[in-house]
């Protein structure tokens, strides 16, 4: 599938990496660590306990978390590809 130069399964090589990758972030984003704050770090509104057992290492409570989740966040991609028309946006 791979043209030019590169070497056959290299495209499925850099989608495998990219994907890799982009799981290894997401996983590492969702799970919070430590102990469970016992109030919101953002509106110090007492965080349930019922949310604090569930989730451990809670550090917001329900409606910061879903502002927080809702929030876009824009972030640089990695150029796998280094085409010269992806690099002059």
């Amino acid at each position: 599938m791979a043209g030019g130069w590169a070497r056959d399964g290299a495209v499925s090589e850099q989608i495998e990496a990219s994907i890799s990758d982009e799981l290894a972030r997401m996983k590492a984003q969702q799970q919070p660590v430590g102990e469970s704050l016992r109030f919101c770090a953002e509106c110090e509104e007492e965080i349930p306990e019922a949310r604090r057992l569930a989730r451990p290492g809670v550090k917001l409570c329900i409606d910061c978390q879903q502002d927080r989740d809702g929030a876009f966040k824009a972030r640089a991609g990695i150029n796998r590809r280094g085409s010269k028309d992806s690099q002059l946006k």
